[in-house]
């Protein structure tokens, strides 16, 4: 394919945003950049694209996002309102987990998935519960993103709350979906992490455990000091903070993922930045549910590798951008805080490097010859300059998920002229708006009574 009459934003270091070129797509990877003219000439009998005069720019990534939550849009909570973030996890979080079958795995993964493609998301890395539905969970999910022709990085959530037995059926779950992603799974396309809830819920021999069986090489996913009761927990159970007693035990690494860190101390920073470990911020989540804003930009002047995610709000990531942008401004009192080019190393060099360790063969998240053909399309046009110097600013007071028209990955096309070619988004919402009372229902009589 020879998608051409663009403006090109490459996303490469430096970035740059290039006229008259068009950009020949072969294989699932990006096989040439050249002036449009000589390209079009070269190839005569390729099929074309015409971007009309349209941004052509790598998809956008998430960090950590959580496929199951889907079902919890318009959910009303029993009783009065969670008062904390340990009560939302009590009251919304887990008897919400506890409700979902594989049926409602699927349906949850293919409503996210479909919003993720409308909204120009072409990676996505998932923490998945189903504590009723554990066996097949992943598989079930993989599925969905094969279909709808995405890549993703998924993960099963190993906790003690459910009970022993569920702990051991959540780590053979990993590990045997790890043993399917080395065998190859949808084209390369889905790969694992080794999926962990939070320090909290999870006792010494349980995280050991899951040290044993994770295959070498894997890389953990899991919640960190989301909240001050996470840290109260590990000083309670180990006399040590979070960081310390997941570094003392062999889960922090360069392919580990620590989603939040919002109540981390300077001495578990440079234990994060010793171990190459990956923190995600999610500040739309940060700030529902009241938990603070994490030090991101203390966390990267030290040196941590920090990416963005969502935590299962839409999958529109400018719209993550705009929030860490306002919040961090906000929270400081000061509008020199989190400035774009700082947010820009963050979404754009960040996630790649983060996504580009799961999916090998190329770069991910840039336009350049060998890269993934991971693509979209965006309809702006803006009424002053666009530069590459000034583009982060464009995103974030101009850029709309709207916007975004056609989205590709791997070379296929899996929307165009907003029209998608590989879900069908009627049949899945009603799917899903059909088994949601009942999800409904289950939820409610997990949820434990006011104290």
């Amino acid at each position: 394919m020879l998608i051409h009459n663009v403006r090109l934003v490459t996303w490469g270091r430096p970035n740059e945003i290039l006229e008259g070129r068009a950009v020949l797509v072969a294989e699932g990877r990006i096989a040439a950049i050249g002036p449009e003219s000589e390209l079009l000439a070269r190839h005569p009998s390729v099929e074309r694209l015409d971007g009309g005069g349209q941004l052509l720019m790598p998809g956008n990534l998430c960090a950590h996002t959580h496929f199951y939550g889907a079902f919890a849009r318009g959910m009303a909570i029993p009783g009065r309102a969670p008062r904390d973030f340990p009560e939302i996890l009590r009251k919304l979080w887990w008897p919400l987990d506890k409700a979902l079958t594989l049926d409602d795995v699927r349906a949850s993964a293919e409503v996210c998935l479909i919003d993720a493609i409308r909204h120009g998301t072409t990676t996505l890395i998932d923490h998945h519960a189903s504590p009723n539905a554990i066996d097949g969970s992943l598989d079930v999910i993989a599925e969905a993103v094969e279909r709808s022709g995405l890549r993703a990085v998924l993960c099963y959530e190993v906790t003690d709350r459910d009970g022993p037995e569920r702990a051991r059926a959540g780590i053979a779950e990993n590990v045997r979906f790890l043993k399917r992603c080395a065998a190859g799974l949808a084209g390369g396309r889905v790969a694992g992490l080794f999926g962990l809830h939070a320090s909290l819920t999870l006792s010494d021999e349980t995280l050991d455990a899951c040290r044993a069986a994770a295959p070498p090489g894997t890389g953990f996913h899991i919640h960190l000091a989301e909240h001050e009761a996470d840290e109260y927990d590990s000083l309670a159970k180990s006399g040590q903070r979070v960081v310390d007693r997941l570094w003392e035990r062999g889960i922090l690494g360069e392919r580990t993922i620590a989603a939040h860190a919002v109540h981390t101390d300077a001495r578990e920073a440079e234990l994060l930045r010793e171990s190459g470990t990956w923190v995600t911020h999610q500040p739309r989540s940060n700030m529902n549910n009241g938990v603070g804003a994490a030090p991101i930009e203390s966390l990267v002047r030290a040196g941590v590798r920090v990416a963005l995610g969502n935590d299962g709000f839409s999958n529109a990531m400018w719209e993550e951008w705009k929030a860490a942008y306002l919040l961090h401004k906000v929270w400081h009192r000061d509008p020199r805080r989190m400035p774009g080019d700082t947010l820009t190393e963050i979404a754009v060099y960040g996630n790649a490097a983060l996504a580009g360790q799961s999916f090998g063969g190329g770069p991910i998240g840039v336009v350049a010859p060998g890269a993934h053909a991971d693509l979209i399309l965006v309809d702006y046009h803006p009424t002053t300059p666009l530069t590459a110097g000034n583009l982060p600013w464009h995103i974030l007071f101009g850029f709309h998920e709207s916007m975004v028209t056609t989205t590709i990955v791997a070379g296929r096309v899996l929307m165009r002229d907003r029209v998608l070619l590989t879900m069908d988004e009627q049949a899945a919402t009603a799917r899903a708006r059909a088994l949601a009372p009942k999800v409904w229902e289950r939820y409610a009589r997990h949820v434990p009574p006011d104290d």
